[in-house]
């Protein structure tokens, strides 16, 4: 059977060789343009009904109302879009898209975790393939900016931002190192515990979560000593990787579902001084309170699935993000995986049919998520001098039926929407006659 399935990842690999070859990475923007007529959704709340937004070299040098403007056709592209909508690219957190292209026993497509069980000094972004067919079936959802992120251990190292469009990781940083990820040591519901990759169920599995718990804490102890020391008599790679979470310039993002859980991880990153941000959160609307208090922030991982407990109202996950929002935290979303994160933005329009409003829901993936990740100065919503990563739709893109991206643009270059999904409904559309 392990046969069959890695070889059928290989000839699947194969199939895709032979797709997308004309999906290139795009050129710089090299002309003015202005997206005139549209409903602009900014990210930050604001619908700008007949609008106009322009941009030049990347960056957005105009948005407004559209009604009084004037281009100049000779210098500027414009873009009639009476009756669409413009929104900020979406933006995919903690995923694995661009490091796992295949699932189940093709390990040679697989880059997301490393052995071990302390890795901080492990970089996403190196491992970060831009060849991916994956790719650009999120890019013609909107999406047009991730968060590659590392999995598996105790520590499973660094994180950064890409854009959705390049020749190879180089071209597709945005941000790179922003975080360091841990999976928090959790209790078994039948004995023993859990840290995604830290083994040993002991006979009292309480005692063990926290001997889990207490090698974490020493670990960042002597992390913090040795960011201390001005020259370091031997250097280490691990200890290294952490500086950044004492001087301000990483989070660590802490992977953790319980409330208890929650509070025990946020207050021991308080206590190194570190910015906590909490990913997975499903029992984040227990302790709202607290997180809004201490300022942590939480990444939900998908609304359209069923809850943890068996005992919980069964429309929870659609709920959390209203939960959140009306607790006063600060919250985004991601999707499961890589090529599921396509869904991303009908996860977060799930949301809005329980509470949320539908401009609350944009800014879940886009601004939020820039804030959260460190990158709203630059990017997350349609803002003067902001990047302009942006895309137009035919109607709603927060609802299936409406998600039609006509055009998109990433730091103002125009991207290619092909994908292999596309072509092959086109290739058998056309032997089968479809309309």
């Amino acid at each position: 059977m392990k046969k069959y399935i890695g070889f059928a990842g290989l000839m699947l690999c194969a199939g895709f060789a032979f797709g997308q070859a004309t999906i290139m990475p795009s050129k710089p923007q090299t002309k003015a343009v202005a997206i005139v007529g549209a409903s602009i959704h900014t990210g930050a709340g604001q619908v700008i009904e007949n609008g106009y937004i322009s941009f030049e070299n990347g960056k957005i040098t105009g948005i407004g109302k559209a009604d009084g403007m004037n281009f100049n056709a000779g210098s500027t592209t414009i873009i009639s879009a009476k009756g669409k909508h413009v929104y900020p690219g979406f933006i995919a957190p903690n995923t694995s898209l661009g490091l796992i292209e295949v699932e189940m026993g093709a390990k040679g497509t697989d880059d997301q975790e490393d052995v071990g069980l302390i890795n901080p000094h492990i970089r996403s972004i190196i491992a970060y393939n831009t060849d991916s067919k994956v790719i650009p079936t999120l890019r013609s959802n909107g999406i047009l900016m991730a968060e590659p992120t590392p999995a598996g251990g105790l520590v499973s190292g660094q994180s950064s931002v890409v854009v959705l469009d390049g020749w190879n990781w180089e071209d597709a940083a945005y941000k790179k190192d922003i975080a360091i990820h841990i999976n928090w040591p959790v209790l078994r519901s039948r004995g023993g515990f859990s840290g995604q990759g830290a083994a040993a169920p002991a006979s009292d599995p309480k005692e063990a979560q926290l001997k889990q718990i207490s090698d974490l804490e020493n670990y960042f102890i002597e992390a913090k000593a040795y960011s201390e020391l001005a020259k370091p008599a031997e250097f280490n790679s691990r200890f290294d990787a952490m500086k950044g979470l004492f001087n301000g310039s990483k989070k660590l993002f802490i992977h953790v579902n319980g409330s208890k859980d929650i509070i025990m991880a946020v207050q021991l990153a308080k206590k190194f001084g570190m910015k906590a941000v909490i990913v997975g959160g499903t029992e984040s609307y227990l302790v709202t309170d607290f997180l809004r208090d201490q300022q942590v922030p939480v990444i939900l991982v998908e609304t359209q699935t069923l809850p943890d407990r068996t005992e919980d109202d069964v429309y929870l996950p659609y709920k959390l993000p209203k939960l959140l929002q009306d607790g006063g935290v600060l919250y985004a979303l991601t999707g499961t995986g890589y090529w599921r994160q396509r869904n991303l933005p009908f996860e977060a329009g799930t949301a809005v049919a329980y509470g949320l409003t539908k401009e609350q829901a944009l800014s879940m993936i886009s601004l939020n998520t820039a804030k959260i990740l460190g990158i709203d100065k630059t990017a997350g919503s349609l803002e003067k001098g902001k990047d302009a990563t942006l895309f137009i739709s035919d109607g709603d893109a927060l609802d299936m039926l409406g998600n039609k991206v006509e055009t998109a643009f990433i730091l103002g270059r125009s991207i290619n929407l092909d994908n292999l999904h596309k072509q092959l409904y086109k290739r058998y559309s056309d032997k089968y006659e479809l309309k």
